[in-house]
């Protein structure tokens, strides 16, 4: 079987080699692109996906959308107000 994986800065989403064609498979809530979005609370709960994009307007301090454009550097981003992240680990 083959999987593809799309890493997008705004959307992610995974695919599956079926046949002749590419089928993208549905996240856990059912769309097939998934928000590159990360929200971690201070108590270390960590939100992904659509409920950490939702998590934006209210937790600006605890949610990034935009860290994927940052893979590869040193650059990290600090969330939850305890720790610093890389990209990748997000």
């Amino acid at each position: 079987m083959l999987i593809g994986i799309d890493l997008g800065t705004t959307n992610s989403a995974v695919a599956i080699w079926q046949g002749n064609q590419s089928v993208l498979i549905d996240n856990v809530l059912g769309a097939s692109l998934t928000p590159s979005a990360v929200s971690v609370e201070a108590s270390g709960m960590t939100h992904v996906g659509a409920a950490a994009l939702d998590r934006m307007a209210t937790h600006t301090s605890e949610t990034a959308t935009s860290f994927k454009r940052y893979m590869g550097s040193t650059r990290s981003t600090k969330l939850g107000g305890k720790q610093e992240w890389k990209a990748e680990d997000l």
